[in-house]
């Protein structure tokens, strides 16, 4: 199935480990050649083979910053894969310098038993989850926000339509005239400050 996808989307995954997001970035992906998923874990591996946090989060995300900037200006949508459990990383990652961009903040949402199952078979244990108790925030307002519930396979196709429907549409609320004007460098400071507090 091929998507028609209406303008150049920046959108950004939040969710806790197993909640479904690379399925849903890599579907994305899949039904649409004008798309580029971004991971972040596979970035913070590939340069420092560590996991979250590694030892400078904050060049990580500039990189990331960087490379999806980069695929915009070229003409693809981008999706960054990411836990992005905090409300200051989810607007640094929804934030971008280039023009005319709808932005869209995905926040998947998975019941805590099946969350905790999903871990346990991939990891064998639930520790995971756990750790981002610890650092997950709700997602507070002044970005725009899509939630996706994908407990099972049949919740993940409902939500996934509602999303490309969206996606599809030329009208809907995320279109860039609707956006406040952000500043890029008062947001890399509160990033780079909140990565510092919280390493």
């Amino acid at each position: 199935m091929s998507v028609a996808v209406k303008g150049l989307w920046n959108i950004v995954l939040s969710g806790y480990p197993k909640s479904g997001k690379t399925m849903l970035a890599n579907r994305l992906i899949a039904e649409n050649q004008f798309f580029a998923r971004i991971g972040v874990d596979e970035l913070r591996q590939m340069i420092f083979t560590e996991f979250p946090p590694c030892r400078d989060e904050f060049l990580i995300y500039l990189m990331i910053a960087e490379m999806r900037d980069t695929l915009l200006e070229k003409g693809y949508s981008v999706v960054v894969d990411s836990t992005a459990p905090d409300n200051v990383t989810r607007e640094f990652l929804t934030v971008t310098k280039v023009r005319h961009v709808n932005r869209l903040l995905v926040v998947l949402n998975v019941d805590r038993e099946v969350l905790i199952k999903r871990n346990i078979e991939k990891s064998g244990d639930a520790s995971a989850v756990f750790a981002w108790d610890k650092r997950w925030e709700e997602p507070r307002g002044g970005i725009p926000i899509f939630k996706f519930k994908s407990n099972d396979m049949t919740k993940f196709e409902a939500y996934y339509a509602r999303l490309i429907e969206l996606l599809e549409s030329e009208m809907h609320p995320f279109k860039p005239e609707f956006h406040p004007v952000i500043h890029l460098k008062e947001i890399r400071k509160a990033l780079k400050s909140f990565l510092k507090k919280n390493s």
